[in-house]
């Protein structure tokens, strides 16, 4: 069926008195908005599905989420009725519709004759990660678009060991959902009534409690070991984060901290923040001015779902400085193992994880106290979904983490977690700075024990058809026209991850390696309409990297924005 023809079958479809039809209506002239809307399904994969909410098969709406939510209703199902009792939990963050798409999904489980579980209002996508293996469901599923623009919507399904699902399981779930009919083959019930029926079970406080308490036994130092009156400014960007936050520093003992009032609470349309991602130093602007009045030493930030977390910290000269999920990677790996050899807790077989995309200076810090640092792809399904592995070979999770800006302290919560990095940030910082140390010190001292890194994740955002089959020749171009030298070094090594690469699964990335020390990897991002980009420079001084990192970023991105 052509996008056309699927536009004119909503229209017919659709009631009359349905938004949806109404905003149909209003693109009729609009060739290119239609086929943007119709021209493709809204793809289901590993990170589920994530779209612009509207009306068409490319968008989030009732219909698509229904469909998709009755193809992994089928698929619990095929694996009987013991999948079925252990059943599903759900959760939603504050966008448009994410209530309303988080209750249409509870209403469908339960017809599907499979126990449900949610949350009284929204809640973090750790929380939500942390009771699949707390309450032993079978799956999970989140209504969330995590730190995307507030157009987007999405809907992220886990699988019983607590983690995104895996290829095997989506694949399994896709041709589920394929088959089934969106207009006629939907088993819905009514949500109030389910609750009433106790066919969906609403959960209390104390599961609340429950995550806390597991975040908070990940400290490393306590009491008088910490400065807490450190004075900390904490942005929730209008999502999930406010109240558990605000509740782990309360727990914990700070008492000189605040959070920026016009964020505090769930905004659906973050109108203070624009683009609400931790990673965009734009985010920061409002917890800059804050903590200039309040005289912070350490501004956090975590996403709409409170998985992503970043930091801004004062330099030498009292300047907030933004950190990327490398630096702050390494200030929470180093943390992570000073604390633990310090206590006697280091593990004979420690082990670490983090993506192939992320700095290899973690790498070094992690050998330096005997633990050992695994790679996975990208993605905490992957980080996460390593710790089994880990189990089974007799070693000891320790951190798992990613260059965008995502840690996973606890191997209980598989999945990335803004509120336990957060707890463990704030308790570095103030551990150092009993120590008259900031966390800008220790940055310093890594560089200058460790090796001197400059980081940089580019990206270049291409959207709509164009733009994804733009990317497509990018990733073409370059891969069959690799460059032989970059910035007047040779490239000594190439890993194309297309068809795997030792035990790595494959993915559509590629990675190169240079005489100089330098490295750089290349990938389409596999839940935006992005290319991305990161590189990577290790040389005698910061400035000498930064320098290095510049040029090589600069004629990569060259070659890459010469493709048409």
């Amino acid at each position: 069926m052509s996008y056309k023809e699927r536009y004119e079958e909503w229209l017919a479809r659709l009631d009359d008195k349905d938004p949806l039809k109404a905003e149909l209506k209003n693109i009729a002239n609009d060739e290119k908005e239609i086929e943007d809307r119709f021209y493709q399904d809204l793809s289901f994969g590993t990170a589920g599905l994530r779209g612009k909410v509207g009306a068409g098969t490319n968008r989030m709406n009732f219909f698509t989420v229904g469909k998709a939510t009755q193809g992994v209703a089928d698929y619990i199902v095929s694996h009987g009725r013991e999948a079925m009792e252990k059943g599903v939990v759900i959760a939603h963050d504050p966008r448009h519709f994410s209530r309303e798409f988080s209750e249409l999904a509870a209403g469908i489980f339960a017809a599907n004759g499979i126990k449900v579980y949610t949350f009284p209002d929204l809640r973090p996508t750790p929380e939500l990660a942390f009771m699949v293996r707390r309450l032993g469901t079978i799956s999970a599923i989140n209504i969330t678009a995590s730190h995307n623009p507030k157009e987007y919507n999405g809907y992220k399904a886990y699988w019983e060991d607590g983690c995104q699902v895996s290829a095997e399981v989506a694949d399994g779930m896709t041709e589920k959902i394929n088959a089934v009919d969106m207009w006629e083959g939907i088993k819905k019930s009514d949500y109030a009534e389910g609750v009433k029926s106790g066919k969906i079970i609403v959960l209390g406080p104390e599961y609340d409690r429950e995550y806390l308490d597991k975040i908070e036994k990940l400290a490393i130092h306590k009491g008088d070991e910490l400065d807490l009156s450190i004075p900390l400014v904490y942005t929730p960007l209008n999502g999930c984060g406010s109240v558990p936050f605000r509740q782990m520093l309360t727990d914990r003992g700070f008492n000189n901290w605040k959070i920026v009032p016009e964020q505090e609470n769930p905004d659906p349309d973050f109108k203070t923040v624009g683009y609400p991602n931790p990673e965009d130093t734009k985010a920061f602007r409002l917890s800059e001015q804050y903590g200039r009045e309040f005289g912070a030493e350490l501004l956090m930030a975590t996403d709409p779902d409170s998985d992503r977390f970043a930091i801004e910290i004062k330099d030498d000269n009292g300047n907030y400085i933004p950190l990327n999920g490398n630096q702050t990677g390494y200030l929470l790996v180093n943390y992570v193992l000073e604390g633990r050899k310090t206590a006697g807790t280091l593990p004979k077989k420690g082990a670490m994880v983090k993506s192939i995309v992320t700095s290899t200076l973690s790498t070094i810090i992690a050998k330096a106290y005997g633990v050992e640092m695994f790679e996975t792809l990208t993605g905490f399904k992957n980080i996460c979904g390593k710790i089994p592995y880990l189990h089974e070979n007799g070693y000891t999770y320790l951190f798992g983490y990613e260059e965008s800006v995502g840690y996973a302290a606890c191997e209980d919560i598989r999945d990335k977690d803004g509120i336990s990095a957060g707890m463990l940030v704030a308790e570095a910082a103030a551990y150092y700075r009993k120590q008259g140390k900031t966390l800008w010190d220790v940055l310093q001292e890594i560089y200058q024990k460790y090796g001197y890194f400059a980081e940089d994740e580019p990206n270049i955002i291409l959207e709509g058809i164009p733009g994804a089959q733009r990317i497509k020749r990018m990733m073409a171009s370059f891969r069959a026209d690799l460059p032989k030298e970059v910035a007047g070094s040779k490239v000594v090594k190439v890993i194309d991850y297309i068809n795997g690469y030792e035990d790595i699964p494959a993915q559509n990335a590629i990675r190169l390696f240079l005489e100089n020390g330098s490295w750089f990897a290349v990938r389409p991002s596999g839940t935006e309409p992005k290319i991305k980009f990161y590189f990577y420079s290790n040389r005698p001084s910061r400035e000498e990297a930064l320098a290095t990192n510049k040029r090589v970023k600069e004629e990569v991105m060259g070659i890459i924005n010469a493709v048409e």
